[in-house]
């Protein structure tokens, strides 16, 4: 069984089901879902360049996928994360926009966005006791020799290259895309998702996302509420 700490909006948000629609896949009910009509793209192609995402289902990663020491239940970690959830203040994130990272495409804020990247570094910190320590053959799949100085400290650190200054939040919707078929999936996603990116998204809860057995599909287990349960009764 691994975790992983992550934002995603409710299930039934409009953004949730939009990308469910994209990715093929469900993460809170872990059902497929049929593809939406895409002009110019053939659905096979988008089918077979999201199969990585559609494992992960649609998230912002926060504190990457972990396996629980042998002294620590999964009861004491969604004790912790259900306080912590609660000392962290919602927020808004800046609108966000189709991009490419690297050579896959996904959405991320059209600005920098300083309380999302405090938070995620507070997650990381505030969990790693909860983290069993990366084996071997776990530390060579993240290829450390393609990884910067910082990355590498990181990977060392706190089980994920990317985390801390490297951290950059983002919301993966394909896997690697050759050069290209990078512009023509960049542009079928700005048509697909610009009815779902006029708003700010409400940064409300924290999901904590379980993959049950290796290679399966991860399934949103439980989200949890941020602020203190006062204020969200006045809010």
């Amino acid at each position: 069984m691994r975790y992983a700490i992550c934002f995603t909006p409710p299930a039934h948000d409009a953004l949730t089901v939009a990308a469910a629609q994209w990715l093929g896949r469900n993460a809170f009910s872990g059902d497929a879902v049929d593809p939406p009509p895409l002009r110019g793209m053939d659905i096979q192609d988008v089918a077979y360049n999201t199969a990585l995402p559609r494992r992960y289902g649609f998230h912002g990663l926060l504190k990457a996928p972990f396996r629980l020491p042998a002294d620590i239940s999964e009861a004491m970690l969604l004790r912790h994360l259900m306080r912590f959830a609660g000392t962290c203040e919602p927020f808004d994130l800046p609108a966000l926009e189709v991009v490419r990272l690297g050579d896959f495409c996904g959405l991320a804020p059209a600005m920098p966005c300083d309380i999302m990247r405090l938070l995620a570094a507070a997650v990381v910190q505030e969990f790693d006791s909860f983290r069993a320590p990366l084996g071997e053959a776990e530390l060579e799949r993240c290829d450390p020799g393609n990884l910067s100085a910082a990355q590498f400290a990181n990977l060392y650190r706190w089980g994920h290259p990317y985390v801390m200054d490297e951290f950059r939040f983002h919301m993966a919707l394909s896997g690697p895309l050759p050069a290209r078929d990078l512009p023509r999936f960049e542009q079928a996603l700005r048509d697909f998702f610009a009815p779902y990116l006029r708003r700010p998204v409400e940064v409300t809860n924290l999901a904590l996302f379980i993959e049950e057995e290796q290679g399966s599909p991860f399934l949103v287990h439980s989200l949890h509420p941020m602020g203190r349960v006062s204020a969200r009764k006045i809010a």
